[in-house]
């Protein structure tokens, strides 16, 4: 089987000579002039291999996230900042190496698992040591150093491993203003005053809010900042610290990722970067809750021939790196039926998830008398199998209170049922597994409400 090359950079060309020599199956299709051509290159099909002399002070989790779409491994020669391009995956090619041992390098990095972006599997950095690995087994045999040693030399960029890893809650809904903002911000809250180290992680593309909720100055998008770091391959433990804002809340504190300052600034919040940014923080945090909008779609990728920034990858990179999702739909007979025709894509986009559905803004306006039985009923009749976790009630002179404030429920409100109830489903979240039965096992059906024959003749359209 022939393996085709692309190369950049004269300093590959001595290799390249003794490769071509060896008339193996390792190929070198084009001398690319610059990373741009080689993007190309990698994106028409032609190659399987990209080994890099120069441009690699240009390569990003962003870069390389394309290239390993296009099934593209990626080798560089030694010399060029090699701490953080083994942070990125990268297999480095230690000086000294002859075309045999490059050869040799490329058909194991061919032979090893396709590469995909990590979060779909839910991996952590760790878990492929492939550059490490096969850096030092080359040293070994030139007689050079090990990439290793001169790691353990310079400062840490993986993040630092515990024992046991926090868990990423997700909070998510439809279109429609389910209320997933309040949910997250308060959730968070209720679990830092319960003693957990929590990170809050506004990454909502469309209307980030969090740092507005909180009366915080949005003067700089901490979430940009972490994700520019994590796709350069310089983010640590360190760096995510300094890119939050602790924020005190009733006693307790809450680091806070803000989000982005203007809308059109989104590009900056790649999928490959928000996964580093969510491995990290897991490994530092106890809870990292995520705030998201609400697309599932990849419009981008299904509108554009090319390879393009998705908008909506940071939503659905935090729902499939989530351990615990909120799902949260209105209780209304609009919300219903949007939560239950969005909920299988969601299960699509994060099968391992555990998923707590929440039907909020409870109120007997919408439905009627026996709302929490209405809800139930309606649900039970349309849903796609998954049950009613909880149900928040709708306390708008509490919300507009803590939003006027820049408050918690939990400072503005402490009696309120609302945040009792929020306070109930943050420990429920945070569980790896819930021993609480969820509402809709023990409502009761209410044959005929007004939601059911609402919900029924919507879903008849």
């Amino acid at each position: 089987m022939s393996i085709s090359v692309v190369t950049l950079g004269t300093g590959t060309w001595p290799l390249v000579d003794q490769i071509e020599r060896q008339h193996g199956s390792v190929t070198v299709v084009r001398r690319c002039l610059d990373l741009s051509e080689l993007l190309a290159c990698a994106h028409t099909g032609m190659a399987r291999v990209a080994l890099l002399a120069e441009g690699a002070e240009e390569l990003t989790a962003s870069l390389l996230e394309q290239l390993s779409l296009s099934s593209v491994r990626v080798l560089v020669l030694a010399g060029h900042d090699e701490n953080r391009l083994a942070a990125l995956g990268v297999t480095i090619v230690p000086g000294g190496a002859t075309g045999q041992d490059v050869t040799t390098l490329i058909e194991e990095v061919v032979d090893s698992p396709d590469p995909v972006p990590s979060y779909r599997g839910h991996s952590h950095p760790d878990d492929h040591p492939r550059a490490v690995e096969d850096t030092e087994r080359i040293h070994e045999s030139t007689d050079a150093p090990a990439t290793r040693e001169r790691e353990s030399d310079s400062p840490d960029q993986n993040p630092p491993q515990t024992s046991e890893s926090g868990r990423v809650i997700t909070v998510w809904g439809p279109m429609g203003a389910p209320g997933r903002t309040l949910t997250a911000l308060n959730v968070a809250a209720e679990l830092a005053l319960g003693g957990s180290r929590v990170l809050l992680v506004d990454a909502d593309t469309y209307a980030a809010s969090i740092a507005a909720s909180l009366g915080m100055l949005e003067e700089a998008a901490g979430l940009a900042q972490a994700c520019r770091l994590a796709d350069q391959g310089r983010l640590d433990a360190e760096g995510l610290q300094r890119c939050a804002t602790r924020v005190s809340v009733a006693g307790g504190s809450v680091d806070v990722l803000t989000g982005l300052t203007r809308h059109d600034r989104w590009p900056e919040v790649r999928a490959a970067a928000l996964e580093t940014v969510l491995l990290h923080a897991r490994t530092a945090y106890q809870a990292v809750v995520v705030d998201t909008s609400f697309s599932l779609e990849s419009d981008e990728e299904i509108s554009l021939d090319m390879v393009a920034p998705r908008r909506n990858a940071a939503t659905l990179c935090a729902c499939a790196m989530a351990d615990s999702i909120i799902v949260l739909g209105t209780a209304d007979a609009l919300g219903i039926p949007r939560l239950v025709k969005t909920l299988p894509d969601l299960t699509d986009v994060a099968p391992t998830a555990r998923l707590l559905v929440v039907i909020n803004k409870l109120r007997k306006a919408s439905v009627g008398r026996a709302s929490a039985d209405a809800v139930a009923e309606a649900w039970d009749r349309f849903s796609p199998g998954h049950g009613i976790d909880a149900t928040l009630d709708w306390d708008p002179a509490a919300c507009d209170e803590a939003l006027l404030a820049g408050a918690v429920l939990a400072e503005s409100a402490a009696k309120s049922p609302l945040r009792q109830q929020l306070a109930d489903l943050a420990v429920r979240a945070l569980s790896p597994e819930s021993d609480v039965v969820g509402e809709s096992s023990a409502a009761g059906s209410a044959p005929g409400t007004r939601l059911g024959q609402r919900v029924g003749a919507w879903l008849r359209r």
